[in-house]
């Protein structure tokens, strides 16, 4: 994979940001947007425990879809005051995804400010995400096609992005939003995933307060490097066509997947699973 560093600025203007990275769908760093937030000096694990101790969170981890489970359905639950535990003592591989906490704990509200930086960011949707060392996101993109704001706190996190461009040498599975999830991004397989050698992303890593641009459809793999947690904040896709993809993966392709899991079972997964190396193959044969 031909991989480079993702540009990275200390601050941006509005239009400067609007017209160097959102225009032209790049993303970038942002080092310094957040330090007159009262999160750059709150937001640590010690301090999500202590106002957020007795939330019960869901949590997931490393294993592969299963017919059984439902759409992003999480593994298990734990308190966050355990985790956090947990996340403080050793590796682990559970994580905390696309999780609404704020509207459990209301007070982390008054942490953060909403970036005036041209996104029209919608104020219902602060997700935030929890890992520990070594714990892995699979490559995907989100299903709605959203600009993200990705903060990240609490130590360091790698981020590996590529284009929608790139989609077709993704291993992508089909009626999904992920690659196949036997890949390992970090250590990739050429011989078993050769239409890897031809991908062009970015990689860069994230550390305490800053916060990385991804434009619309971006894929995304994630590997926290320590403990620590993340907040997205996400605007609408800009593009119609983006816009479009995002309604159809909503309101028809998350039901088509669910009721096919119900009704094939197993051998729905393991098909599609096929399919991405067969799709994958066939689009680096027209390539050469």
């Amino acid at each position: 994979m031909k991989l480079k560093q993702i540009e990275r600025v200390k601050k941006i203007s509005k239009a400067d940001f609007i017209s160097q990275y959102v225009k032209y769908q790049i993303p970038v760093v942002i080092e310094e947007l957040t330090e007159d937030w009262p999160a750059y000096q709150k937001w640590k694990l010690s301090y999500i425990k202590e106002i957020a101790g007795e939330t019960i969170v869901p949590l997931y981890d490393n294993r592969p879809v299963n017919h059984e489970d439902g759409f992003n359905e999480a593994h298990t639950k734990m308190k966050m005051s355990d985790y956090v535990d947990l996340l403080e003592s050793k590796p682990t591989n559970y994580r905390i995804f696309l999780y609404n906490l704020m509207k459990e704990v209301p007070i982390l509200k008054e942490d953060f400010l909403w970036p005036d930086i041209g996104l029209k960011l919608v104020k219902q949707m602060p997700m935030l995400f929890f890992g520990g060392e070594n714990s892995k996101v699979f490559m995907h993109y989100d299903i709605d096609y959203s600009n993200i704001l990705h903060f990240h706190f609490h130590g360091e996190k790698q981020c590996m992005l590529f284009a929608p461009d790139q989609s077709k040498y993704m291993y992508k599975v089909p009626h999904a939003l992920i690659s196949r999830e036997d890949i390992d991004f970090d250590n990739p397989d050429y011989e078993k995933f050769p239409a890897l050698k031809n991908t062009e992303g970015y990689i860069t890593n994230l550390k305490h307060g800053e916060v990385l641009y991804m434009p619309e459809g971006y894929w995304h793999y994630m590997k926290y490097l320590t403990p620590g947690f993340s907040m997205s904040l996400r605007a609408f896709p800009k593009s119609i066509t983006n816009l479009s993809k995002a309604v159809y993966n909503i309101f028809v392709m998350r039901h088509f997947d669910i009721l096919m899991r119900k009704f094939k079972g197993q051998k729905w997964i393991d098909y599609k699973n096929e399919k991405a190396i067969e799709n994958t193959n066939e689009n680096l044969r027209k390539s050469a």
